[in-house]
């Protein structure tokens, strides 16, 4: 949700997150080694295949930021496209991320 600002917000979200970067008692591990090291209850990673796979699908497809919506507003003088764009975008970009997860888990 956070990313939906701009996309490089995603990864300070997941900095965030996995705590990386506190302060000079924090555990000196990078974001890729915390989210290496993220388990399910189950012991199954977290970050998969799969999981890699249909995340990326969704950064492609999905709406790209929130400036986007609006020079579409600003062009169109209309909410209409700007929502058209962002349910339809989002629903199939969902739809798709899903599908590839399914058939690579």
């Amino acid at each position: 949700m956070t990313s939906f600002a701009a996309r490089e917000v995603f990864v300070g979200t997941m900095a965030t997150l996995y705590s990386v970067g506190g302060g000079k008692d924090a555990d000196q591990q990078t974001l890729r080694q915390r989210m290496q090291s993220a388990r399910r209850d189950d012991g199954r990673p977290v970050y998969d295949l799969a999981t890699g796979v249909s995340l990326m699908v969704f950064y492609v497809l999905a709406m790209q930021c929130m400036s986007t919506l609006a020079v579409v507003r600003r062009e169109t003088r209309s909410w209409k496209w700007p929502v058209i764009q962002l349910i339809y975008m989002t629903g199939l970009a969902y739809v798709v991320s899903f599908i590839f997860y399914q058939l690579l888990k």
